[in-house]
């Protein structure tokens, strides 16, 4: 009895698994196809208000734009590595002015020992020929002191000049590269507007798609702006760090030149 029973419900259980199991696996296969599908779909579809479809396909001012604002993009980044390359190099020869220049026997020596395409190296040839060659009837009339002053100064300030060159151009970029952004962007915006007034439609996809693009102007405006306002205010401070060791190699290098004179005498 027992053993018939037993028999009897293995059947019916294998039943069961043969009847729900492919079903269940049909419909598995079933849920899963549409979202396979729509992901096909979705890799398929480009985005046609994205950055790329702005560069293909945008408007001649929109191309415009982004061509501008990555020349700016460029020429502030090249001024940005120039220019801290350049307070890097004056720092290390600030340094070694420190060590050897003053320790060195005469003049001729401790120019020398400087860099021979260096700031330093300038300023103290500009200083001594300065000292060396007060003639002329037009020089006599400034005294020895007044006359190396004015050309150590003139020497300093040609080095500042050199280190300064180029900020402007960043404090440009970094003032008008938001407003150019946003020129692109009403530009966009104005194009999207008018295109929905012509076609009568305002539907949610006809709005929000080239509105969209049309922002993504003022987000490379201020990409561009940022970088370039901490850039130049950077080498702000790095260039005053480093022509207050200029001036210091000036004053000391003034001051061995008015000692050797009066020795002189």
């Amino acid at each position: 009895m027992y053993a018939q029973l037993h028999k009897l419900l293995a059947t019916l259980l294998a039943t069961l698994v043969l009847i729900f199991v492919p079903a269940a696996a049909h419909a598995q296969a079933a849920a899963e196809a549409p979202a396979a599908v729509a992901s096909a779909a979705a890799k398929a579809v480009e985005n046609p208000y994205g950055l790329k479809a702005l560069v293909t396909h945008g408007h001649a001012v929109d191309q415009g734009v982004l061509v501008l604002l990555a020349l700016m993009s460029m020429g502030s980044w090249y001024i940005l590595f120039v220019r801290l390359w350049d307070t890097h190099k004056l720092s290390k020869e600030a340094k070694d002015a420190r060590v050897s220049f003053f320790k060195k026997a005469s003049l001729a020596e401790g120019v020398k020992s400087l860099n021979e395409n260096g700031a330093f190296r300038y300023i103290a040839q500009t200083a001594i020929e300065a000292s060396e060659h007060h003639e002329g009837a037009l020089t006599e009339n400034i005294d020895h002191n007044t006359w190396v002053t004015m050309n150590v100064e003139r020497a300093v300030g040609e080095v500042n000049g050199r280190l300064q060159s180029g900020l402007g151009f960043l404090a440009t970029v970094g003032s008008t590269s938001p407003f150019i952004g946003l020129f692109g962007t009403v530009w966009g915006i104005l194009q999207a507007l008018t295109a929905i007034g012509v076609a009568g439609q305002a539907s949610i996809d006809k709005v929000a798609g080239p509105v969209g693009a049309a922002l993504i102007m003022t987000a490379i405006g201020l990409a561009v702006a940022v970088p370039a306002v901490l850039g130049y205010n950077w080498l702000v401070n790095r260039n005053k760090a480093v022509m207050g060791q200029v001036r210091a190699f000036a004053a000391d290098l003034h001051g061995v030149l008015m000692g050797n004179r009066a020795v002189k005498r």
